[in-house]
């Protein structure tokens, strides 16, 4: 064994490296866990105790100058990229300079402000982490609602009466309570639901909500403002549908559709066949959500949407895997 250790020393003494790759041959050998030093620690457990003392420093003075031979071959091959790089650069040359693109999402969420900007609403933005008031009892909901429950909500287990917001509603309290109407504007915003991960659902997500509230205020200042939406984003030939629903927030309620802008109608899987594709949920500001901000429901009303930013985006750009929005894979975002 003393006779190995002297040939491995003498190895590693001769050894040399002019690229990365003989660096690589030398670690493979000497320094890593299937090397020459894995090998010989394990032929030592054998050596009999009277010879451990002196064969066990020979082992030592091995293991030192396979270390320190390596780094000083790093600094070698290191070295002679260095001085190519130096000699072999062309200063002349223009920068190689890869620009980058804008998410998808932000494209489509700039789309949207701009959109109802020109309508006259404002853009307003609120916590996302929110306390249960905000969050669900000023929005109606009821003590025993299934939307409370653990498996919809983050709660924070140290005071349960904080949570991730489950959606961009809570501005529209806070916009309310410290403010005098009339109010117009869209909140847009992430927001959280504990739900399974899959290629249609993710446990975060971006929603646009919108409120309108001032004197007057009918269903019909509703249809017309998502009118003017649905044609401003996804064409004008689009048509949009109201199909009742129910929110706790907004009596009465109603799910948005808008004809499938790929198949003009005539059925394909982006629609499921059917012409149409839900868009989000809307309604008139339930008198109850007034009442809680301090608003007279007698004197004024209005009307409440929400949508979510990836389902449109999907839509839009016929995207299936809402996951791709937050992978960072360039090859994705690169074709926008």
């Amino acid at each position: 064994m003393k006779e190995k250790i002297g040939t491995y020393i003498e190895a590693i003494d001769k050894a040399i490296a002019k690229n990365k790759e003989e660096l690589e041959q030398f670690r493979l050998r000497f320094i890593s866990r299937k090397g020459v030093l894995t090998e010989l620690f394990e032929e030592f457990k054998k050596v009999p105790n009277e010879q451990k003392r002196e064969i066990g420093g020979e082992l030592n003075v091995l293991k030192q100058k396979a270390q320190e031979k390596f780094q000083e071959l790093i600094d070698q091959v290191n070295g002679s990229a260095g001085d190519n790089a130096e000699h072999d650069l062309d200063v002349t040359l223009p920068p190689i300079v890869e620009e980058g693109s804008v998410h998808p999402l932000s494209k489509v969420k700039n789309r949207i402000i701009q959109i109802f900007e020109r309508q006259g609403f404002s853009v307003k933005e609120g916590p996302e982490i929110e306390d249960d008031f905000h969050n669900f009892t000023a929005l109606n909901f009821p003590e025993n609602h299934p939307a409370r429950e653990m498996q919809d909500t983050y709660f924070i287990s140290k005071n349960p009466d904080i949570l991730l917001r489950t959606h961009t509603s809570n501005v529209q309290i806070r916009l309310m309570e410290h403010g005098k109407p009339p109010f117009r504007s869209i909140m847009p915003g992430r927001v959280f639901r504990n739900e399974a991960i899959s290629a249609r659902a993710h446990c975060f997500f971006n929603q646009v909500e919108g409120l309108y509230v001032d004197k007057d205020v009918s269903f019909k200042d509703l249809k017309q403002t998502l009118y003017h939406f649905a044609k401003e984003l996804f064409g004008e030939d689009t048509q949009i549908r109201f199909r009742p629903s129910f929110f706790p927030f907004t009596e009465p309620s109603a799910e948005i559709d808008i004809s499938c802008f790929i198949c003009k109608g005539d059925g394909c899987k982006i629609c499921k066949h059917t012409g149409w594709v839900e868009i989000g949920g809307s309604g008139m500001v339930d008198p109850n959500v007034l009442e809680s901000c301090g608003i007279d429901p007698k004197e004024y009303s209005g009307f409440a949407f929400g949508m979510g930013i990836e389902r449109i985006t999907m839509l839009k750009y016929q995207i299936d895997d809402i996951r791709l929005f937050s992978e960072n894979d360039l090859r994705f975002l690169k074709q926008f």
